[in-house]
Order: structure tokens, then sequence, then C-alpha cells
């Protein structure tokens, strides 16, 4: 599901041709859809620029490719380089391997034309490259994401067991929310949730606060049509009135996370946090909630997260009339546990871990019937 939320969104930003495959979705665009991508997109994690494809059966093919490419072209001496790499079903079996082979190319050279080469610097590196070798086929791209597109830069500060940030995206966007309904994170962590609804309602770019990319370092770069695509981006902001959206935690220290992160982001004055559990809301009718609750099982701890689940349940048949309800859980067993039919179960992938979203309808009236034991 994510890669067709994902292959949805990039058609909405203008990509052209675009072809789910193996490791992502592939498309043509022209720059200015790059840095539309890359600054707009909420689900997408990296967008690739291919330099060059070739036949790699060694270390050898991948030096031979190094002496072609002028690097001095995409970086300088005084700023730093990475390198991320990835084989599969190739005579090239590790990938740190083939990263370290390239490195020592690109250094080679830049030693041959200046006599020093530059840096390395595996965090937050000025320039990014990705090396994919798969039955010995290989191509070199340029990241021009830089780091990691899942990175907003507004959660300084994470709970246990973070929600990736486009996966929280993702969820919203499922849900279909807009904010003509209220929405409520009823145990809302550090805030990921609040952040990304908050993102996606005040029409706030993804990327606000990066201050760099990787297609900063494309050969053909215009920054003059970047700067007039961002300030033509960030005047669509809008703010957010109070009462849409709101999250709670029965943990203060939590809240105090969450607050800190958003915080980060224009308008989280609007956002009503509220330490205390769920099970003490008095109701919540007639609107949108989202959560991810916890699901982590220890030994000795099932029982407390299976009780959880069902007073969750108890929760959304009580006191959540009218109300959707969108819950993500890392372990699908738990879904029985709610006690309620599920409208939907939509598998949704946070990291490596294989969860799934079960959306739960609640009507009032004579729709009440929705309300029935899950198989």
């Amino acid at each position: 599901m994510m890669e067709e939320l994902c292959e949805q969104e990039l058609i909405e930003l203008g990509a052209k041709n675009t072809k789910a495959a193996y490791r992502g979705i592939y498309f043509e665009a022209d720059l200015p859809t790059i840095y539309r991508i890359n600054y707009t997109s909420r689900t997408i994690s990296r967008v690739l620029a291919p330099l060059k494809t070739f036949h790699c059966r060694n270390a050898d093919a991948i030096m031979k490719l190094a002496k072609k490419i002028e690097w001095d072209k995409f970086f300088s001496l005084n700023q730093t380089f990475a390198i991320t790499s990835n084989v599969s079903k190739s005579s090239i079996t590790n990938s740190l391997y083939a990263s370290q082979v390239l490195k020592d190319g690109i250094a080679d050279y830049f030693r041959a034309k200046f006599g020093k080469r530059p840096n390395v610097e595996t965090v937050n590196p000025d320039v990014r490259f990705n090396l994919f070798i798969e039955t010995d086929n290989a191509a070199l791209s340029l990241d021009t994401s830089g780091e990691s597109l899942h990175k907003r830069g507004y959660r300084l500060l994470a709970g246990e067991a973070p929600m990736q940030e486009t996966l929280a995206a993702a969820i919203i966007k499922l849900s279909n929310w807009d904010g003509e309904k209220p929405l409520l994170d009823c145990m809302c962590g550090s805030g990921t949730i609040l952040c990304e609804a908050l993102m996606h309602y005040c029409r706030i770019p993804a990327q606000k606060l990066r201050q760099k990319f990787g297609f900063f370092h494309l050969t053909d770069f215009n920054k003059s049509v970047w700067e007039k695509f961002k300030t033509e981006a960030d005047s669509k902001i809008r703010a957010l009135p109070k009462g849409v959206i709101s999250g709670s935690d029965k943990s203060q220290i939590t809240i105090n996370v969450a607050k800190e992160n958003l915080s980060r982001l224009p308008y989280s004055e609007s956002v009503a946090l509220a330490a205390h559990p769920f099970q003490h809301i008095k109701q919540f009718e007639n609107g949108v909630l989202i959560t991810n609750p916890p699901y982590g099982i220890r030994l000795g701890e099932r029982t407390e997260v299976e009780n959880l689940y069902k007073e969750l349940g108890d929760f959304l048949k009580t006191k959540c009339k009218g109300t959707s309800a969108f819950i993500y859980t890392g372990e699908p067993s738990l879904r029985k546990h709610i006690g309620l039919k599920t409208s939907r179960r939509i598998p949704l992938v946070n990291g490596k871990l294989e969860g799934v979203l079960l959306q739960i309808d609640s009507y009032e009236g004579s729709r009440k019937k929705k309300y029935q034991k899950s198989e």
C-alpha cells in the first residue's frame, strides 16, 4: 500500500511515466518537479537521480567507473560526501565493501587532480551518492534529497518506538481527514501524528525546516527557479484554528516531548495537549481518531497490552459516536482484542515492521449495528 500511495503522490506532484518496481518507483521529471517532490512530498523517503548504469562483477568495475566521472562537478574538496550501497544477487555480496571501493575511487580522483581528498561524513553530508547492484548490473545515482525525507526536522526528541513520519503522513492521507472534523490522537507519544496532521492541515511543506538538499549539487541546479518555487509553496501555508487537532497521553513527560516537537512548527499553539489516559476522556464524537497504541510485547506484558486494546475498543464504542477511528498496530493479532468490526485493514510498513492500519467506523441511531464483535 505504501508503494501505491507514493506513486499516487508522485503523479499529483507532476511526475511522468511512473512505474512501480523493486526498491521504489521509477519516474521521469524535470528539475522544477524534482524540487517540488523533495520539498513537499509527505510519503516519499528519497529521490535518486541516475548518473551511470554499468555492468559490475567486481571491484575493478567500480574503480573503472569512478575514473570516468568528474566528481568535482558535484562537490568540492572542502565539502563532505557519503555513499549508500545496496547489493542483491550479485558477485559483490557486501554493500559496505561496495561503498568502500567507490569511496576509494572518488578519493583517488581528487588526489590525482588536487593532491588531496574530501572527507567522508556519514551523518548529514553535503552530497550523498547511491550505488545499487543487482545481478551484476549497477546503477550509480545522486541522492537529490540528501538526508532521508522522513526527517522533517521537528522531532528532535522521540519516545519509545516512534512512528516514522512518512507512515504517519500516509495514515492521515488514508483517513481522508481534511480538517472539517476534529482530529484526536489519544495515545500521542512524542507527537508524530499530531505534527503530520498540523503540517497537512496548514499546508506546510514537509521539508519546510530543512536547510539543504542533495539536488543543490546537480550540475544543472537552478537556484532562482528553486527559490521562486519555495516562495510560492510557502505562501500557501494557512493558520490552524483552535479545536481542530488535539492529543493526549497518560504521561506528562511524554506530553512535554510532544509539545517540544510541535513547537518547531508554525501554529503549534493551536494544538490542544492533555496528560491523561484515554479512559479519562468523557467523549469524542463526530470526529476522526488516529492513534498508534503500544504493541511491543515483552515476556509478561501480553495480558497488559491485550487489556489496553480491549479498553480502547470500549472507549470507541461508548464515547466516540459518529467517529471514524484509524488504529495502527505493529502486532496484527491484537486486532481481535479491540472487539469491534473493522471496515478496512490496510497493510503498512513502519521501517522493518510490517503492521496494519485498522479502520473502525462508529455510527449513531439506526446504524449502531455497525458495532459488531470482530471474528
